[in-house]
C-alpha cells in the first residue's frame, strides 16, 4: 500500500494514509465475507465469493473497467459495481508503488448482471470529472501458430498440438488462396480456457520450439469481434470464404440467386472471400442454409452471416491475452479469417452503404499504375485540389481534412514503451491545434505498434473516426 494516497471522493482533496487504506479494505472484507489476495500484479477480491458452490460463471460474465482514478481502491469500487448484481470476483491491477494501474476486471455471477453493469456504469462519473469506461471482457483462448509446413492437414496439426500442449479443443486452418490442397502456413489453436492457452504460449514462445523440424511462431490471436444477438438478427449480408481467386463477382451473384432470382442486391469480392448483400434478411438466411458447403468453380465454400462492427467499442488485446476497450472502428464486416491483422492484413472495409448506412471513410478508388509515355503533358497541382477518394493513407486523409476545414496541420507526438518480451512499442498522440481547447485536447489510440508507420497510420485513423465524416 502507499503510505499516502489522495482521496478525492465527493470532490474533497484529503490525504488517506496507508494505514487508513488497509483499515478500509479490512472493513470491506469483514462486511462482505470475501477474501482478498494480491498476486502477479493484481489484487483479487472474491473468486469465489463466500458460500459459492459449483464451477465459475461462464464466458460473458466479466466486464473490463478502465480509467479508474489511480488512488481509488476496492472499498470505493466494489459498492459501485455491486449495484449491477452479485460480484463473483473483482480483480484490480496494481503497481509496485501501491497505486492501482487504472483498470480492473469484474466478474458477475450471470451474463445479465454483466450487461446491466455495462448499461448503467459505462461513462459513470466515479468522482467529479472522472468517468470510468465499462465494457465486456472475454478471456482469449486462442493462439496464432505461424511457420507451419503448408502441406500439413488440419488433422495432422491438431494431433501434433495435442501432443505438445494440453487443453487443445480445436484447430482452425485456412486453405491457400492459390492451391486449395495446401494450408496458408499458419493455424489458430483453440484451448479449453485462457489459462490453458497461456500455459501453451509460455511453453512455445521461446522461438526454439519446432514442429516437423520447423521453428514455429507463436502469439495471441486477435479475438473475434463479439456482436450482440439483437444486431445479428438484423444482418442481411453473407460472408463467403474459400473461393477461387479467379471466381468473378457475377458468378457468385448468379450462384446465390439460383434459389430465388432477384434476391441478391450486390456482391463484393476481395481475393478469395466475398460479401453477398441481400435485399431481405430471410433470403440471406435461406441462402446460407442452401449454399454452405456447395462448390463454385471447383472450390467448396463456407457461408456464414457476416458480423457487423458499427462504430462501437470492441476489444483490444493486452500482452497477457486479456481484452479491454478499443477505439471505434469503421463500419466493417469482421470474420474469422480476416480479423487477424498480424497475419492477414487489415480487415476488409465495405466503403459502399451497409444496410442503408454510410461509412465515414472515403469511397474505394482503383489502385493501379499506368505507363508514363514520352511527351505526356504533366500539370502541377496541389494535393488539396484532389478529392478525398484519391487518398489511401489515413495520415494523408487527416492532413486533407484539416486543410478543408481551414485548420493548421495536425501535430504528431511520438511515445514508446517496452513489451514484456522486450519489444519497443510505439504510439502517436495527435493534437489538432484548431480544436485543442475544445471538448478533446488530443487524440490517442489505445493500441501500440511495432513500426513507426503503423503507429502513425493508426493514430490518424483513430482521430478521423472521432472527428466525423468529411
Amino acid at each position: 500500500m502507499n503510505e499516502e494516497n489522495t482521496d478525492g471522493t465527493n470532490g474533497c482533496s484529503k490525504v488517506r494514509t496507508g494505514t487508513q487504506n488497509e483499515a478500509a479494505l479490512l472493513a470491506l472484507m469483514e462486511k462482505t465475507g470475501y477474501n482478498m489476495v494480491q498476486e502477479n500484479g493484481q489484487r483479487k477480491f472474491g473468486g469465489p465469493p463466500p458460500g459459492w458452490e459449483g464451477p465459475p460463471p461462464p464466458r460473458g460474465c466479466e466486464v473490463f473497467v478502465g480509467k479508474i482514478p489511480r488512488d481509488m481502491y476496492e472499498d470505493e469500487l466494489v459498492p459501485v459495481f455491486e449495484r449491477a448484481g452479485k460480484i463473483y470476483e473483482f480483480r484490480l491491477m496494481m503497481e509496485f508503488s501501491g497505486e492501482n494501474r487504472g483498470y480492473a476486471f469484474v466478474m458477475y455471477t450471470t451474463k445479465e448482471e454483466a450487461q446491466l453493469a455495462i448499461r448503467i456504469l459505462n461513462n459513470y462519473e466515479i468522482r467529479p470529472g472522472k468517468f470510468i469506461g465499462v465494457c465486456v471482457s472475454l478471456d482469449n483462448c486462442r493462439l496464432f501458430i505461424g511457420a507451419i509446413p503448408k502441406e500439413k492437414k488440419k488433422e495432422e496439426i491438431l494431433d501434433e498440438m495435442k501432443k505438445v500442449t494440453e487443453g487443445v479443443v480445436d484447430v482452425i486452418v485456412y486453405p491457400s488462396a492459390t492451391d486449395k490442397t495446401k494450408n496458408r502456413g499458419f493455424a489458430f489453436v483453440e484451448y479449453e480456457s485462457h489459462r490453458a492457452a497461456a500455459m501453451a504460449r509460455r511453453k512455445l514462445i521461446p522461438g526454439t520450439f519446432q514442429l516437423w523440424g520447423h521453428t514455429i511462431q507463436v502469439d495471441w490471436a486477435d479475438p473475434e469481434k463479439e456482436v450482440d444477438e439483437e444486431t445479428m438478427q438484423r444482418v442481411k449480408v453473407l460472408y463467403v470464404r474459400n473461393l477461387m481467386i479467379s471466381t468473378a463477382e457475377e458468378t457468385i451473384k448468379v450462384e446465390f440467386s439460383k434459389f430465388k432470382p432477384g434476391a441478391v442486391e450486390r456482391v463484393k469480392k476481395l481475393r478469395d472471400y466475398a460479401f453477398v448483400h441481400f435485399f431481405n434478411r430471410e433470403d440471406a438466411v435461406a441462402a446460407m442454409s442452401v449454399m454452405n458447403g456447395k462448390c463454385i468453380d471447383g472450390a467448396r465454400i463456407e457461408v456464414t452471416l457476416a458480423k457487423p462492427v458499427i462504430k462501437e467499442n470492441t476489444g483490444r488485446q493486452h500482452l497477457n491475452g486479456q481484452i479491454s476497450p478499443n477505439s471505434e472502428n469503421l463500419i466493417v464486416f469482421a470474420n474469422k479469417e480476416e480479423s487477424y491483422p498480424k497475419t492477414l492484413g487489415k480487415p476488409p472495409t465495405l466503403p459502399a452503404r451497409l444496410n442503408g448506412q454510410h461509412s465515414p471513410g472515403p469511397p474505394e478508388i482503383e489502385r493501379c499504375t499506368y505507363p508514363l509515355f514520352p511527351g505526356t503533358k504533366l500539370t502541377p497541382i496541389s494535393m488539396y485540389s484532389l478529392k478525398s477518394s484519391h487518398f489511401n493513407s489515413a495520415v494523408m486523409h487527416l492532413d486533407y481534412y484539416c486543410n478543408k476545414n481551414n485548420w493548421a496541420p495536425p501535430e504528431y507526438y511520438l511515445y514508446s514503451t517496452t513489451s514484456q518480451d522486450g519489444k519497443v512499442l510505439l504510439i502517436y498522440k495527435i493534437v489538432i491545434p484548431a480544436i485543442a481547447n475544445g471538448s478533446q485536447s488530443y487524440f490517442m489510440p489505445d493500441k501500440l505498434c511495432t513500426t513507426l508507420e503503423d503507429a502513425k497510420e493508426l493514430a490518424a485513423q483513430f482521430t478521423l473516426l472521432h472527428l466525423g465524416p468529411f
